[in-house]
């Protein structure tokens, strides 16, 4: 197994979920993380101080990605820390779900705006230091959804379908300069959205995945690590982990 000494990692939405769960594991493989945030402070905080009383290292950066004015913040900061960009993870997101007759244009914009605007933002703001360096890997959190719909969730999927397509365009057009960008397409994973779900609500999507539990937030984290410090070879893909659900 790869470490990831010397690498530097942006993590976005890294307070909590699969966010906090991807920026432990970097770090805890050598990566200097810095651990995005826009409203959880506390919790921002709290996993920097976890982090580095590893001895690991790692800086809390409050940002809305999905502004371009914090991303160039975000970025700015993390140079004037860590003097180099090698991994970004694009992970921030919100829902905010309701049918297509209910849906207002503030709750589509909201969401394609942090889920897939965001993404965008804060690519193009890293690129030029990972061309520099002639190496960069880039994550997508897509999600299942993106890929299969949902009802109540249009402007989600959408967001999240959106990564996709960004996603192999960017590999394509980045390869020349070994950087390498990826998509995730979790399923149902054991966050704070999920665990708040009425439990039947939880047993009729439970039914739904043949592997009949869901994922942690900390086995898409592990998968993450494995693209970023041996898979060399693989960009423009999407990645699956979700117990069986969509194939």
């Amino acid at each position: 197994m790869e470490r990831l000494d010397e690498q530097v990692a942006i993590v976005t939405g890294a307070s909590r979920g699969i966010g906090r769960a991807v920026a432990k594991e970097l770090a805890e493989h050598g990566a200097a993380v810095v651990v995005n945030y826009y409203q959880s402070q506390e919790a921002a905080d709290s996993m920097v101080e976890e982090l580095t009383g590893k001895g690991c290292r790692a800086i809390a950066v409050r940002a809305n990605v999905g502004d371009p004015d914090d991303v160039k913040a975000l970025v700015e900061t993390t140079i004037n820390e860590f003097e180099r960009i090698d991994i970004l993870v694009n992970n921030a997101g919100v829902n905010r779900d309701r049918s297509l007759r209910r849906m207002t244009a503030e709750e589509w914009q909201e969401v394609i705006n942090t889920d897939l605007n965001s993404a965008f933002y804060c690519t193009s703001a890293v690129i030029s230091h990972m061309i520099e360096r002639n190496y960069g890997r880039i994550i997508n959190m897509s999600s299942i959804i993106g890929q299969m719909g949902n009802v109540g969730q249009s402007n989600y999927a959408a967001a999240k379908a959106g990564l996709i397509a960004f996603t192999k365009s960017a590999a394509q057009e980045l390869a020349r300069y070994n950087i390498t960008v990826n998509a995730m397409c979790p399923g149902f994973i054991e966050t704070d959205m999920v665990v708040a779900l009425a439990d039947e609500v939880k047993e009729a999507l439970i039914s739904r995945i043949p592997l009949g539990r869901f994922g942690q937030p900390e086995e898409v984290a592990t998968f993450i690590r494995y693209l970023v410090t041996e898979g060399d070879w693989i960009t423009g893909q999407q990645f699956n982990p979700n117990g069986g659900m969509y194939m």
